[in-house]
């Protein structure tokens, strides 16, 4: 039996075996043993090679346009930047990954229109892989909808997830480290919901002999795997749903519905429409909201504090991060800094390294002659 029907035997027993505490343990020997299968699949089809997508990632980040042929995203990176992508009624309009800048508020944020995905994608149809490889480079996905097809929306995410991309969450907190004997010692949280002889048959599975593991938090089986594996990619993910133009008022209640039944919440969601280029303002932000991104105005010299072209920094970055952005020089001469703004407690509070900045705060550096 090849390994393509060993899989297939392994997921049939996963689906006709019932989930409770008395079979966990015999389903995640089996969810372990299917993932090392299907990367050793993964790993002998790309054997040969194959010809990638290789795009340079400029900016200050950058954001993948994920959606089925003709869903308009050429459009709509043509609307949002610099870009050139052709455009046209018919699928596969794009068959590169065209990037664009978009110059907001500061920052460059670099948009890939990638070609559109196609159901299965991630098995490699379509030039799916390739494909899927630039999404994981990526710092956000922007799932584009069209109006009329919401129930796309599933198969997307099943195809990034399929291709290691897990949205809108984190890592598992898992700690592993190997030792020379005495076997898979487990130490949970109380919040683990898994019992220990689950955990320890995952890791067998992989190749763990003698561990010292820990674990914290609500985690799932497919989780730990993840955890495990350590080739996810993790990503924050927004919805925009275009031709929202074409749509009208006793239809929105249907479109709403549709949301709902894949998850979506309608209220959280950014109505577009590329072609007319409405919504685009909504959806800019949306995009700077879920990247994280921050503005630091640099008090300079003898020039006074730079408003145009601000640091751009993510939400949680310390002065200590922000020099690093400004260079080793700066680094090796700096002495300390003051900050006056939304995290300073008064004007030119005097800081350290350790100081957490926020959006839109002024920055000064002192520095040694």
């Amino acid at each position: 039996m090849g390994l393509e029907e060993d899989i297939e035997e392994i997921r049939e027993e996963i689906s006709n075996t019932p989930y409770n505490k008395s079979t966990e343990a015999h389903i995640g020997r089996l969810k372990a043993k299917l993932a090392e299968m299907k990367e050793k699949l993964e790993n002998q089809s790309s054997a040969g090679g194959g010809q990638g997508y290789a795009v340079e990632k400029t900016g200050d980040a950058t954001v993948a346009l994920v959606g089925f042929p003709s869903v308009g995203k050429s459009t709509l990176i043509n609307a949002l930047t610099n870009a050139d992508s052709e455009t046209g009624e018919y699928e596969f309009t794009t068959l590169n990954v065209n990037p664009g800048m978009l110059k907001y508020k500061g920052a460059n944020i670099q948009i890939l229109d990638v070609p559109g995905l196609i159901e299965g994608a991630a098995g490699g149809r379509g030039g799916g892989k390739e494909v899927l490889s630039v999404v994981r480079t990526a710092d956000l996905v922007v799932f584009m909808l069209s109006v009329f097809e919401i129930d796309r929306y599933e198969r997307l995410q099943e195809e990034l997830y399929a291709n290691k991309i897990r949205l809108d969450t984190t890592p598992p907190n898992l700690s592993i480290n190997k030792k020379g004997k005495g076997g898979i010692n487990v130490t949970k949280s109380d919040s683990v919901d898994l019992d220990e002889e689950t955990i320890k048959g995952v890791l067998r599975e992989h190749g763990f002999v003698n561990a010292e593991v820990t674990l914290r938090g609500e985690t799932t089986i497919d989780e730990l795997i993840d955890g495990i594996m350590k080739n996810r990619v993790y990503l924050p993910s927004i919805v925009a749903v275009n031709k929202a133009d074409l749509i009208d008022k006793d239809y929105l209640p249907t479109v709403e519905e549709n949301l709902r039944e894949v998850g979506l919440d309608p209220d959280e969601v950014t109505y577009i429409s590329a072609e007319a280029e409405k919504g685009l303002d909504a959806l800019k932000e949306e995009m700077w909201e879920a990247l994280g991104l921050i503005r630091i105005y640099m008090d300079k010299p003898g020039r006074g504090v730079d408003y145009e072209e601000p640091l751009i920094l993510r939400e949680g970055d310390t002065i200590d991060d922000a020099i690093h952005e400004l260079g080793a020089k700066l680094d090796e001469r700096f002495r300390f800094a003051r900050v006056s703004g939304p995290s300073a407690k008064h004007d030119e509070q005097q800081v350290g390294r350790d100081h957490v900045l926020k959006d839109e705060d002024v920055l000064r550096i002192i520095a040694q002659r």
